[in-house]
């Protein structure tokens, strides 16, 4: 069970919106809030048009076990910085958060590799989640699949079979 550490980034899914705050499930033992002024450009007027259901890139700026976790999807000086609605028609899936730190890491080879094979958009929670978007949804599919894999392979086993799906 993932707990939330203040500064890091997650995916989040909302499950209620209760007056000015959104519910977020992002695999704690309990929701996170967050704020609807949170968003870049968001005022009392001009309100994010989040739903139920919806996927929500963020960063908790409050996580401590004598609170609830709180969500933004700004920086320090309010712009969004990549965070917010995550598009509707990508491909959301749960790895371990061992996997998930190696593929944060810098330089890290697996995306670096995948990149190669087709374009596609990736984002990566630190609660273990992974939205991802190609272009059809075989290549999405076929880059779910080698994500999950890449977890038990060695390097040289994921080199042989990305060599395969693209055809070399």
């Amino acid at each position: 069970q993932y707990v939330p550490v203040k500064g890091d980034h997650v995916i989040g899914i909302v499950t209620a919106k209760a007056g000015d705050v959104f519910r977020l499930d992002v695999g704690g033992s309990e929701p996170a809030s967050l704020s609807y002024l949170a968003f870049e450009g968001a005022t009392k007027r001009n309100r994010p048009n989040v739903q139920v259901g919806d996927l929500v890139y963020g960063q908790f700026v409050v996580a401590n076990k004598d609170m609830e976790p709180e969500m933004v999807c700004i920086d320090s000086s309010g712009k969004s910085s990549g965070m917010g609605l995550i598009g509707q028609d990508g491909f959301l899936f749960k790895v371990s958060l061992g996997l998930i730190r190696k593929l944060l890491a810098p330089k890290c080879e697996i995306i670096q590799e995948l990149s190669q094979l087709y374009p596609f958009e990736l984002v990566l929670g630190m609660n273990g989640r992974i939205w991802v978007k190609a272009k059809t949804v075989q290549q999405t599919l076929i880059i779910v699949n080698i994500l999950e894999a890449c977890e038990y392979m060695t390097a040289e086993q994921r080199k042989q079979a990305l060599a395969k799906l693209s055809g070399n």
